[in-house]
């Protein structure tokens, strides 16, 4: 009967995960609010401190927050197989997407697409009901509003690579000093079925593989190798999601003749067009330099040190975050959590999706379909989609 449930599990997670991999447009943003309306309102996988615990864990680590999230979830689900199976169902549709495309319509513009920009508008109409769900946890008093504004604030003003990490790190510092003696409010424990010593396993294995694989790389000049080593060190050392991958893959592959401008310009645009994990334009890259082959390492190399690292941290995490130091720095990491949610909700979400009064009007009545008429999200998907299709029109 146990292992029963189990399969059972296995298959709700992939269900779930793959329904969001075929909806979540948007960017790792909007995919955090799509998550926790699904696995958190709907489902009640998690409560909401655990939730924000994980998000604020995965923002504060290299490489795509989104897809850790996920991973965290299943795994707190299912074990280790639960978190690969909420990758899996996660990240392969854009993997497929990206890869067709990539075999088959390289040369498709479709940044400009009318169907595009509505679903811009409703990842903005997401991230925002995602911000008011947390910020009412989140930040119920005026220290932790000011810890948020303060995230707010920095992060809008200097949108650098470590921004984001700095004013985690400055938040909890913040935290450990107001909230060190806060006593533990919790709702009882978070369990990750992975052992401590798995979790060691995994994080040596982390730094062991961005450490051998370039020496491989010169050693054998495989061709292979270097593919994985160039996307592996793109995934590991990358903080802040997919849009600030895209550079360095450009410079890793661009300039070395792997791939025209042109194609990778191309495959960016494609990119946008896909729900799930931005990181997932290493399949596209993948596939255009190696077939559908090089599509599928590619992907694997670029979010192999994703899933290392959340393997390798969620053994210590609750132990750690029930510590009243720890838990008091988490309290200011969490606040700073929303302030960064409502910066990336400015910057690039809202300026890129709502650029005129009717794009303004469309979002209310998205807003309203899924908030107060409590549509399902993949009925606010295609209205958006329909409706920028006839923006355009007019």
């Amino acid at each position: 009967m146990k292992k029963q449930s189990r399969i059972k599990a296995l298959f709700e997670i992939l269900m779930v995960s793959t329904k969001l991999g075929l909806t979540s447009f948007g960017g790792p943003v909007a995919h955090l609010g799509y998550f926790h309306d699904e696995y958190i309102r709907r489902r009640k996988w998690m409560d909401e401190r655990s939730y924000a615990d994980l998000v604020a864990l995965c923002q504060f680590l290299p490489g795509p927050a989104s897809s850790q999230v996920g991973i965290g979830i299943g795994v707190m689900r299912a074990g280790v197989l639960g978190g690969i199976v909420s990758f899996l169902g996660f990240t392969l549709p854009s993997v497929i997407a990206l890869m067709i495309l990539a075999l088959f319509v390289q040369g498709l513009d479709l940044s400009d697409a009318g169907w595009i920009h509505g679903l811009k508008i409703v990842a903005a109409v997401v991230v925002v009901h995602a911000i008011l769900g947390m910020a009412q946890k989140l930040t119920p008093d005026l220290k932790r509003k000011a810890v948020a504004l303060l995230a707010l604030v920095v992060t809008l003003l200097w949108q650098t690579t470590f921004t984001q990490v700095g004013v985690i790190l400055l938040s909890a510092v913040i935290g450990f000093l107001i909230f060190r003696h806060q006593e533990d409010e919790s709702e009882g424990r978070t369990a990750f079925p992975i052992s401590r010593g798995l979790g060691i396993v995994c994080i040596v294995l982390f730094f062991g593989l961005l450490l051998l694989l370039p020496l491989l790389s010169e050693i054998t000049s495989s061709r292979w190798i270097t593919m994985i080593d160039r996307f592996y060190r793109s995934g590991a050392l990358v903080f802040g999601g997919g849009h600030v991958v895209l550079p360095l893959l450009e410079r890793e592959f661009v300039p070395a003749g792997w791939l025209s401008e042109e194609a990778f310009l191309a495959g960016y645009g494609a990119a946008q067009a896909v729900p799930g994990p931005l990181f997932t334009f290493a399949a596209y890259l993948g596939a255009v330099m190696n077939g559908w082959v090089g599509g599928l390492i590619a992907t694997f190399a670029i979010f192999l040190p994703a899933f290392l690292l959340i393997l390798g941290t969620l053994p210590f995490w609750d132990s750690l975050r029930r510590n009243s130091k720890v838990r008091g720095a988490l309290m200011g990491v969490n606040a700073a959590v929303v302030g960064i949610l409502i910066s990336a909700f400015y910057q690039p979400i809202w300026t890129s999706s709502i650029l005129a009064p009717i794009d303004f009007a469309l979002a209310a009545v998205l807003f309203s379909m899924l908030v107060y008429w409590k549509l399902p999200p993949w009925m606010i998907v295609l209205t958006g989609a329909a409706a920028g299709m006839l923006l355009t029109l007019i």
